[in-house]
């Protein structure tokens, strides 16, 4: 009876830690993450503003960057201390949701936990000090609110005005800032083109091309890709289609080599031609199907083999391969068409259309 009444052996808790990991805790740790925080705000301290400096970064890779926007330099110094990738964070919610004023909202961030160290030091709660904050914060909306100025959609004019406005102010600190007023129309323009109600900045792509200045730089209404590899008989295709039919796939129209480890055992010489036969089959019955289906444009996330394109030149149609996803997704967005995983069933009813289909070299 005795022994019924004890208590169960409590085993020891056993904790498997990483050699070198920090496993400080209480106020010394809280000191220590507003140490990292601060110091990852004195580096792009200097950033800001529109006299502020450029940064170049070299990654792992050798690849160099130099700009002077808050979110793309904290997303290049791959930061590892925890309480410091929060700081990573915020400039990217900031620039997804705002698109403007990252480095603000970090150095902002720094200056409160500045401030708040100095209660830390002397032993006030965490809980109080995040209370503080939040009754700060709903203080901080409501004055904002009493500020904001509403703003009129139906005058074109004065709403157009305001957006080159924001443009313009958002260009100040770029390396585009001394040519901000022919920017900022371009801007404006792109984002004016979008469904107001959606406003998907995905829909705005931008391509960059070496050499030039500035000022050549230029606004595409409608949707423009890079041409990526070509095989020899593109320089047969039309170069400009008036009311093109356009199919966009995500099909491979090449003949594949046999991987490494592919076997395949014949006995006669037929049968090795009966493979090689099927194979080009298979190829031709999906040439034939797009071509059945009336497309005078085709356009494919996978590649596009020299055969393929030989046999889309000699029928006088336009084909790329390897165009990538968002362009895919801008094309189709744009004339109407659904990217098609397979060429069985191709109809007409699968296909976009435009006003006007140009390959340029710029």
């Amino acid at each position: 009876m005795a022994a019924r009444g004890r208590m169960p052996m409590m085993q020891p808790q056993v904790i498997v830690l990483k050699e070198g990991t920090d496993t400080s805790q209480g106020v010394p740790q809280l000191l220590s993450n507003i140490s990292a925080c601060l110091a990852v705000c004195d580096t792009i301290r200097t950033t800001l503003g529109p006299r502020g400096m450029d940064k170049l970064i070299v990654d792992g890779q050798r690849r160099v960057t130099i700009s002077n926007d808050g979110a793309t330099i904290m997303k290049l110094l791959e930061v590892v201390q925890p309480a410091a990738r929060t700081l990573v964070d915020i400039a990217r919610a900031q620039d997804a949701e705002v698109g403007d004023g990252t480095t603000s909202v970090v150095l902002l961030a720094g200056e409160l936990l500045k401030e708040v160290r100095e209660f830390v030091e002397e032993g006030v709660s965490t809980q109080v000090i995040v209370k503080g904050f939040r009754r700060a914060a709903d203080m901080s909306i409501a004055r904002i609110r009493e500020l904001a100025v509403s703003v009129d959609r139906a005058d074109g004019a004065e709403y157009r005005s305001l957006l080159e406005k924001c443009a313009a102010t958002s260009m100040n600190s770029k390396l585009i800032g001394s040519q901000k007023e022919f920017f900022t129309q371009m801007v404006v323009d792109a984002v004016l083109r979008l469904d107001q109600e959606e406003l998907d900045e995905n829909m705005i792509g931008i391509k960059k091309i070496a050499g030039g200045a500035m000022q050549d730089s230029l606004l595409v209404d409608g949707v423009a890709f890079k041409k990526s590899f070509s095989y020899a008989g593109f320089e047969q295709q039309p170069k400009s289609l008036d009311a093109p039919r356009i199919v966009c796939l995500n099909v491979e129209l090449e003949l594949k080599a046999e991987k490494d480890n592919a076997e395949v055992r014949v006995e006669r010489v037929s049968e090795y031609q009966a493979v090689v036969d099927a194979e080009w089959k298979i190829i031709f019955d999906k040439l034939d199907q797009i071509v059945a289906a009336g497309a005078t444009v085709v356009l494919s996330r996978l590649p596009i083999g020299d055969l393929a394109t030989q046999y889309f030149a000699d029928r006088n149609i336009f084909c790329a391969g390897r165009v990538s996803k968002d362009d895919i997704d801008r094309v189709c967005e744009a004339t109407g068409c659904r990217v098609q995983s397979t060429t069985s069933g191709l109809a007409a009813a699968h296909l976009g259309t435009c006003e006007r289909f140009e390959e340029r070299q710029i």
